[in-house]
């Protein structure tokens, strides 16, 4: 049902009372929606004559709490930063940290090794290194006469 603004309201652009109230608990609705999202982590990939390497910065996050998947072409870092409980909303005059699960998946620009890759957390930052499959690698094979 469309309402009919006042003068006043038309003049200055206000709302009234109730109309803000709604406008507000669906902005906080959104905002709800927003935070249970899962975030994304941002990466830096680069090579190394033997390797693939994938940095991220994972501070505050135990190692337990993230997860590594790796295929020939494909890694997955997923996890969860656990948020200060103890400081009650009201007394923040910004949050601008992200707290909550996160993941990302980066397809890989050549295939790697899973079994041999290597994961290491430095201040903060994982490095992940992945050794790259060698194609031009051969091998023979003795052939067994039965």
């Amino acid at each position: 049902m469309f309402k009919k603004n006042s003068f006043l309201q038309k003049l200055t652009g206000g709302m009234k009372l109730e109309e803000e109230m709604e406008e507000k608990s669906d902005t906080e609705t959104e905002v709800a929606d927003w935070m249970e999202e899962e975030g994304q982590l941002s990466v830096d990939v680069y090579q190394t004559p033997t390797d693939i390497v994938v940095q991220t910065m994972t501070a505050g996050v135990r190692p337990e709490d993230l997860q590594i998947t790796i295929c020939r072409d494909m890694i997955t870092i997923k996890g969860k930063r656990e948020e200060n409980k103890t400081i009650n909303k009201d007394n923040y005059f910004a949050q601008e940290l992200y707290w909550g699960s996160f993941s990302r998946t980066v397809m890989l620009p050549q295939e790697v090794e899973p079994e041999e890759a290597e994961a290491i957390e430095k201040h903060g930052l994982l490095i992940i290194k992945l050794p790259k499959i060698d194609k031009d690698k051969k091998s023979t094979v003795k052939i067994k006469s039965l």
